[in-house]
């Protein structure tokens, strides 16, 4: 093998482990910053419900109290969790991938009862009681999705509609009955506040950008191997090259060659000095087996 393609397949090989190691990274620091993103975007809309509950609680429910006292009726916008609901409901219109739900164990409203794995969140929620936050991924009809859940605990003001039916508005149990809703306890995780936004696009935007990634850094690497050939062939092999060819010519008892220059302090340059000593010292050791 010559030596030109002994240096092309260790470059190949160790820029290759490089660019192995250096993708292997790169795609999983895109992919883990678009897992952020959607959680900053989970993050978001949470708070955003979280402000529609207190904005219900602080100024429509003062407003509308006197109206369901008069009418004797309920009206479900004064309860924060049908109201950051509803909210959320409108954003679907435009973005139905993300997904919000108070989703509880015994909700008084039934749209609101977890299913299968949201009630694995609540329980992870009451098995946990320190637990102020729950992230995860799982499969939705769209695709992967991340969740992000936060526990809803029973505090007394709910307890006003559901401790009790007994308790609890007449106007309310006339629009729910009585069979869910009720047995709270102060301080029980009833349910969780559950957003859900698809890792799709953010994924794929990842990908695409791996790929062009890779691209570069192919580009890259064929760039720096042909600069490296040159520097090898200028430094190395041309050199070596001129060195094996003055050796055959000596080695005939062909003097009349030129010496190699000798430039630089390196071992290429050394080695050329070297040459050039031992084809003098050669030249006259001839002369003088000549001369006798």
């Amino acid at each position: 093998m010559r030596l030109l393609a002994k240096f092309n397949l260790i470059f190949t090989l160790v820029f290759g482990a490089g660019l192995a190691g250096a993708g292997y990274v790169s795609y999983w620091f895109l992919q883990r910053n678009a897992r952020e993103q959607v959680l900053q975007q989970a993050r978001l809309m949470m708070e955003a419900m979280r402000s529609a509950r207190d904005y219900t609680v602080k100024q429509i429910r003062p407003l509308l109290q006197a109206d369901q006292a008069r009418d004797r009726t309920f009206l479900p916008q004064t309860v924060p969790a049908f109201a950051a609901t509803e909210s959320f409901n409108y954003l679907r219109v435009r973005y139905p991938d993300y997904e919000y739900k108070e989703a509880t164990l015994n909700p008084t409203n039934l749209r609101d009862r977890a299913v299968d794995w949201e009630a694995d969140v609540i329980e992870q929620f009451r098995n946990h009681a320190g637990q102020a936050e729950l992230i995860g991924e799982r499969e939705a009809a769209t695709g992967r999705s991340l969740f992000l859940a936060r526990p809803i605990r029973a505090d007394p003001p709910c307890l006003q509609c559901h401790d009790l039916p007994a308790g609890a508005p007449v106007a309310m149990i006339r629009l729910y009955g009585t069979a869910n809703g009720f047995g709270w306890k102060a301080g029980e995780v009833v349910g969780a506040q559950v957003v859900s936004a698809p890792m799709a696009v953010p994924v794929q935007m990842a990908d695409a950008s791996f790929r062009v990634l890779v691209v570069y850094m192919g580009v890259v690497f064929v760039v720096a191997l042909i600069v490296l050939d040159l520097v090898v062939v200028l430094t190395i092999t041309r050199p070596a090259a001129r060195l094996s060819a003055m050796a055959d010519r000596i080695s005939l008892g062909d003097f009349a060659v030129p010496e190699l220059p000798v430039r630089g302090k390196d071992e290429v340059s050394a080695l050329a000095d070297s040459f050039n000593r031992m084809r003098r010292s050669l030249e006259r050791a001839m002369k003088m087996l000549e001369e006798k």
